[in-house]
Order: C-alpha cells, then sequence, then structure tokens
C-alpha cells in the first residue's frame, strides 16, 4: 500500500469555451475595422461624376467596384462602377485640371476580400459547433455526477498534515486508556489473533457537545499512522431511497481497500435513530441506511483490520442492534473535564498565545466547573479578542476573569440604562440572593455581585464552588431554593411587592422541586419515580403519552412540591428579616459601585456568624464504604 493515498482531481476542460470567445473577439474586431456602409450616403454614378465636373469632390479612393468619395465638405458617399472599368474610363471627358487637383488613390484588395470572405462564412459554423460540443460536455459531466450520486462523501485525512496524537489532548485520562489498545491493534494485529481475541469492531464515543471525541478519533489516527475516513451521519440521508446504503457500502469498500484504516461517523444519531420510534414508522431512506451500516459491520473479513469509531451526545436514542456485542459494543464516556483537567487544556490552547507572569490557570479551572474542552479554548479567544481591542501586548488575569463572565453571562450590556428605581430594585433582588447563599451552609460561596445587565439579566449573582460536584444531597437542594427564592422575598420585604424580575428564579426552583419529588425520591412519597424521562424524538415514543401515576399521586406530586417552595419561602423570610440592615448596606453599596467582589461582599458581615461551607466531596469519601 502506498504510503500517502491521493483522491483523484477532476477539472474541467474549458478549450471549447475558450475558442468560442475567441471567435467572437476576432468577429467583432472585423465588424469594427469594416463598419461597412451605413456610415456614408450612396450615390448613382451620374451623380458622381457631375460633382467631379462641379469641382465639390476632394478625394476617391477605390477598392475593385466601389468608389469611396470625399466631398470638399467632408461628407463621406460612395458609388458603385461597373467591373473591369477603371477610373480613367470612369472620368473621362472631365478637363485634366479638375481631376488632377482630386486626391485619388486606388487600393487592390485580392487577398484581403478572400479572408473577409472566409472569416465571415467560417466563424458562424465555428460558433455552432462550438456550442454543441459544450452542450455535449456539460450533459456529460451532469451524468457523471448522476453515476457518483452513490458515492460516499467520506474525507480521507493526509495523516502526515496537521497530524494529531494523544498528546495533543489533555485530559480524558479514560477514554484515552481505552483507545490505546485500538491503536495497538491497528499498529501489531498478530499480537492479539494469535492468543485468539478480537479487537472490537465498533467503539462509540459518548459525551456533550465540546468534550473533544473528534478529536480523540482523529489522535487514533495519528498514533496508529492509519488512513482516517472522516464523515457525518447527515451526509448519508438524500430524498431519494437507497442513495444512503449506497454511500454506505461504498464507504466500507474504501476503508477495507485501504486497510488498516479507520472509519469515524461523527454524529450518528443522524442516522442510528431506534427504528419505529416515530409517528407511523420512521424515514424508511434512515432505516434502509442504518439497516446498511449494521449488515457492513458485522460483514467484516476476519482478517480485514477496520475500526469504526462514531460519536454521539444522545445515546439514549440509539438502535439497540446497533449497540449489540459485535457492532459499537465498546462504549466509551468523553466526561466533562474535572478541575486539573481543565487546567491542562487551558495550557494547551495557551501555546501561541502571550501571557502576563501572573497568569494562574489553576484559579481559572477552579472558576470554570462545567466547561468543555471546547469552552475553555473559546474562553482563551475571547480574552486574545479583549486583549488586542484594548491595545495590550499579553493577556492578563483581568482580561480572562472578564472572557469567563462573558462566556456564562453574555457580554455587558452598558446600553440598557436603567432608572433610579429600577436600579434599586434589581440591588436589593440581588443582595437577597447573595445573603441568603453566604449565610447557608449548602449553598457555593458568592464571587461576585453584578447590577450591570449581562444577556437578559438585570443583575446577576455569581456563586461559585469550591470543588467539582457528582452527587447532590437533599440539605443541598434545600437550601438552593431558600437562596432562589432569596431576590422574590427582598423584594416583597423592601418594597411591599414583587416584580417579573424574579420569573426565572421562580422557574428553576419549581424544576428543582419537581425533580426532587418526580425523579430523586427526596419527598414524603418515598423512594418512587413518577413519569418517564424525556427521551422522545420528533412525534415519536412520547406522542400522546400518558401518565403512569394517577390522578390522586398527581396531585399529592403538586402539594409535595407546593410544600418544598413554602418552606424555602419562609425560611428566606426569616433570613431577610433578621438581618434587614445588612440587607440595606449591600444593596446601598451595590447601588453606589454596582459590582462587588466575593471578598468586598464578605467583609458586610463582621461578627455575624457564618456558617462553614459544607466540602462534599469529604464527606462522600467517608461514607464510600458503604455505598
Amino acid at each position: 500500500m502506498n504510503s500517502k493515498l491521493k483522491m483523484p482531481t477532476n477539472k474541467p476542460r474549458n478549450s471549447f469555451l475558450y475558442l468560442i470567445v475567441a471567435a467572437l473577439i476576432v468577429t467583432s474586431v472585423v465588424i469594427i475595422f469594416n463598419p461597412g456602409e451605413g456610415a456614408a450616403k450612396k450615390v448613382s454614378m451620374n451623380a458622381f461624376i457631375e460633382q467631379v465636373k462641379n469641382e465639390e469632390v476632394k478625394a476617391i479612393e477605390v477598392k475593385n467596384e466601389k468608389i469611396n468619395i470625399t466631398l470638399v465638405d467632408d461628407t463621406k458617399e460612395f458609388a458603385f462602377k461597373e467591373k473591369g472599368e477603371t477610373l480613367k474610363e470612369v472620368l473621362q471627358g472631365i478637363p485634366s485640371n479638375i481631376t488632377d487637383n482630386i486626391d485619388t488613390e486606388i487600393i487592390s484588395t485580392e487577398g484581403e476580400e478572400l479572408w473577409y470572405s472566409l472569416l465571415l462564412s467560417i466563424v458562424p459554423f465555428l460558433l455552432i459547433i462550438g456550442f454543441f460540443v459544450f452542450m455535449m460536455k456539460q450533459a456529460q459531466s451532469s451524468n457523471n455526477q448522476a453515476m457518483s450520486f452513490g458515492k460516499s462523501k467520506a474525507r480521507l485525512n493526509d495523516k502526515e498534515k496537521n497530524k494529531t496524537t494523544f498528546k495533543d489532548i489533555a485530559g480524558a485520562k479514560e477514554a484515552k486508556e481505552e483507545l490505546i489498545e485500538v491503536v495497538d491493534f491497528l499498529k501489531t494485529p498478530t499480537k492479539y489473533t494469535q492468543m485468539g481475541a478480537k479487537i472490537p469492531k465498533g467503539v462509540i464515543l459518548i459525551g456533550g457537545p465540546g468534550t473533544g471525541k473528534t478529536l480523540l478519533a482523529r489522535a487514533v489516527a495519528g498514533e496508529a499512522n492509519v488512513p482516517f475516513f472522516n464523515i457525518s451521519g447527515s451526509e448519508f440521508v438524500e430524498m431519494f431511497v437507497g442513495v444512503g446504503a449506497s454511500r454506505v457500502r461504498d464507504l466500507f469498500k474504501k476503508a477495507k481497500r485501504n486497510a488498516p484504516s479507520i472509519v469515524f461517523i461523527d454524529e450518528i444519531d443522524a442516522v442510528g435513530r431506534q427504528r419505529g420510534a416515530g409517528l407511523g414508522g420512521g424515514h424508511d431512506e434512515r432505516e434502509q441506511t442504518l439497516n446498511q451500516i449494521l449488515t457492513e459491520m458485522d460483514g467484516f473479513e476476519k482478517d480485514t483490520n477496520v475500526i469504526v469509531i462514531a460519536a454521539t451526545n444522545r445515546p439514549d436514542i440509539l438502535d439497540p442492534a446497533l449497540m449489540r456485542p459485535g457492532r459499537f459494543d465498546r462504549r466509551i464516556v468523553v466526561d466533562m473535564p474535572d478541575i486539573e483537567d481543565r487546567e491542562a487544556i487551558l495550557l494547551v490552547h495557551s501555546r501561541g498565545k502571550p501571557l502576563t507572569k501572573l497568569v494562574d490557570f489553576k484559579q481559572i479551572a477552579r472558576q470554570t466547573p462545567g466547561f468543555s474542552g471546547a469552552d475553555l479554548e473559546n474562553l482563551l479567544n475571547e480574552a486574545a479578542i479583549l486583549t488586542a481591542k484594548r491595545g495590550k501586548k499579553h493577556i492578563s488575569m483581568k482580561e480572562l476573569q472578564e472572557s469567563i463572565e462573558k462566556v456564562l453571562m453574555g457580554p455587558e450590556r452598558k446600553s440598557r440604562v436603567l432608572s433610579v428605581h429600577e436600579k434599586e430594585i434589581t440591588a436589593y433582588h440581588e443582595s437577597g440572593h447573595a445573603i441568603i447563599g453566604h449565610l447557608l451552609p449548602n449553598c457555593d460561596p458568592v464571587h461576585k455581585i453584578s447590577i450591570i445587565s449581562r444577556g437578559m439579566a438585570l443583575g446577576v449573582t455569581w456563586f461559585l464552588p469550591e470543588e467539582d460536584k457528582h452527587l447532590y444531597t437533599k440539605s443541598k437542594f434545600e437550601d438552593e431554593l431558600v437562596s432562589l427564592l432569596g431576590g422574590y422575598v427582598s423584594e416583597e420585604l423592601v418594597f411591599g411587592e414583587m416584580t417579573t424580575g424574579a420569573s426565572n428564579d421562580l422557574e428553576r426552583a419549581t424544576n428543582m422541586a419537581r425533580k426532587m419529588v418526580t425523579q430523586y425520591g427526596m419527598s414524603k412519597l418515598g423512594p418512587v419515580t413518577f413519569g418517564e424521562k424525556n427521551h422522545e424524538v420528533f412525534l415519536g415514543r412520547d406522542f400522546g403519552h400518558v401518565k403512569n401515576y394517577s390522578e390522586e399521586m398527581a396531585k399529592r406530586i403538586d402539594t409535595e412540591i407546593r410544600n418544598f417552595i413554602e418552606i424555602a419561602y419562609k425560611r428566606a423570610k426569616d433570613i431577610l428579616g433578621k438581618h434587614r440592615k445588612l440587607l440595606d448596606r449591600v444593596a446601598t453599596s451595590l447601588i453606589k459601585k454596582e459590582t462587588l467582589t466575593g471578598e468586598e461582599f464578605a467583609s458586610f458581615f463582621g461578627k455575624i456568624k457564618v456558617p462553614k461551607k459544607v466540602m462534599y466531596s469529604k464527606s462522600i469519601k467517608n461514607k464510600s464504604s458503604k455505598l
């Protein structure tokens, strides 16, 4: 097999098009320089002789039988003499003293006339022939496109150019360890086959958007140094039935021809959705494409070293036949990066960017829980843009901090000017959130409070967790509910009425309470879940879904949700009523400064006893032996 596989390229031939253009140019030149007889007036031979006698003619030009006449007043005329007749014979009888004063020129046009007549007769034929040849070429090209309609659109990446390896990927340690086996098999397959082992034919990467699934697939190809065919699941599907299946066959044919190789199908859920899940069945073309993929994966020859890697962020909707052993039987979860991975990813994406010595990526990683690799790359890019916009030479922590806020909450909307009263309401609203969150042990620490508009919000209170969390307790949810209602209660307490500013807080609180009751078993209804998870597709299996619980139970669920909200409301009212003076001080300072940092906010509490924040990683670790 050649070390480099070059895909053939077809360049259209425009020779006939150039020929037509050239013929048109030549014809135009001939017409320009031979304007014909339209510019001069035709006169009879008798009239011409009379003008000569009256000394009205200044110059005569003879071209074969045509006589071009220029009068004394520069008027142009022409006349025709008989064939074979000379000018002297035409002007016979006119005194020589008159003819001698006329400028006479006789031009021989024997060869020119022949060329001119040939040109005018050949050019139309050339144009007609060129037009028909051009149309035939176009028809042939369209036929070729029709014949290649069922060919695979997979792109073969050059393994030497922009080669990606595992060293270029930060984080995802477990995923890389799983994929090392795939790389080792592609490099030395005999080591496994001699032991009777079979490498998985299909590897599916499962993870959220931006977690690096495509990058990991590229790294496998780069490490194994094999051809890498890249295609998206949506590229299989066309409006014509059977085209997708044909493209699948062509793709696997190419992969087998270049084995050992890797076939990477991105967003496989576009064709791999569960069959029969839609209203009235599924899309015939999509299902035929899926059936062909299943057949091709089962039809691999024993000694064919082709690995199929797929990526999706919706594993719940994939067809079970696709996920069974023998097809995509190895599932690799590419999770969101933890704090150490985020720091490593930031270091990778900071290459080539000028940074100040005070930049602390550990602190940035702590402030970005829930960020994917793509989010972190975007964060550094936003910081670089902001630095260049300000005319600075190096990216500092200030630009990085502002970029985090921009990515999380949107850019500052300084054009949205609040009235004095609206600014006061917003300040008390955000202060209510912050004070309750600071005084409750299960809420995250307050990082920043701002009444500068960002996105759709008039103000924001930013809580920053001290650690990455994977498990959440009932007490944490209960404290979070109190904090969410802090803004609503603060408005009621200070102004005697509520505004629309709390609508998002109420929505989030209600959704949280509903999940505590229906999904997490944290209510008096016990360890039971109610309803099904939202796995439906468009007009899919949950269309016309009937609840799996009675109307009586639905009433009890509503009661429990309301109970959680009412308890949180009372707790919020007690806390803010007890610390009303503190609420006034924080809100007044916020109106004046517009933004308070976590340290500035904490300084308002003075001698007020603040409970220590609960560290869930330690408490869970102590109880892990019983789990």
